[in-house]
């Protein structure tokens, strides 16, 4: 009876041991942490750019693919420290391509241009003659940290508008005369480090100032 007892006594005690250490089990692996990954889109076009009426422009303009310098070619958002250390914010991510979210803003601004008609996005229709084409090159679209701690957005590209017309190339967007070719750098726009939503809406700007720059420079419609 004694040897009994104790077995059964043994068996409750592994049967105790084991419940208190499947309960135990739960909180030996930690509860997962929350993504900390943010993603960001360049800012969008306003009603007045997209719903723009009547046209009452007459240039037909090609933006051709844009271009952007491989290190930027990247879905984690960057910061540049001094001249050639780049930082990449890998909790800080474009949301869809750069060169994707700068085609859709110089569309929608050109298109509310009152000197266009119509904006067409490379790869560009064959039954179309287009008067413009324009070449965007992104060479820089970063947020930028300087040795005393300060920091700004900062966006610079080289820029070309092309007339096109019947000119031999023009399906293709290749001859044509050059009416611009330059260097657009916009102005610093200060930053706080670490504020990814600002450095958005700052490099936003810088475009939407490109934007202003390009459609500056385009030529009044033949016959105006």
């Amino acid at each position: 009876m004694l040897r009994l007892a104790a077995r059964r006594s043994f068996r409750f005690a592994l049967l105790a041991a084991g419940l208190g250490l499947g309960l135990a089990g739960c909180n030996f692996f930690p509860k997962p942490s929350p993504d900390p990954t943010r993603h960001y889109v360049l800012t969008g076009p306003k009603p007045a750019e997209v719903n723009v009426g009547v046209k009452q422009g007459t240039l037909k303009v090609g933006l051709r693919s844009i271009q952007v310098a491989p290190y930027l070619d990247a879905k984690s958002m960057i910061v540049r420290r001094g001249d050639n250390e780049i930082d990449y914010r890998d909790f800080a991510r474009w949301a869809e391509p750069l060169a994707t979210g700068i085609n859709r803003m110089l569309v929608a601004r050109l298109h509310a241009s009152d000197r266009v008609g119509r904006v067409f996005p490379q790869p560009f229709p064959f039954d179309v003659e287009r008067d413009l084409d324009i070449s965007i090159n992104v060479l820089r679209c970063e947020g930028r940290v300087l040795p005393d701690g300060s920091a700004y957005a900062s966006f610079m590209c080289a820029i070309e508008i092309i007339r096109v017309g019947d000119r031999p190339g023009a399906a293709t967007g290749t001859g044509g005369q050059v009416l611009l070719r330059e260097i657009f750098e916009a102005e610093q726009t200060p930053w706080r480090d670490g504020d990814y939503a600002a450095l958005a809406a700052a490099l936003s700007q810088h475009i939407s100032k490109l934007a202003d720059t390009l459609v500056g420079h385009l030529p009044e419609p033949s016959g105006s």
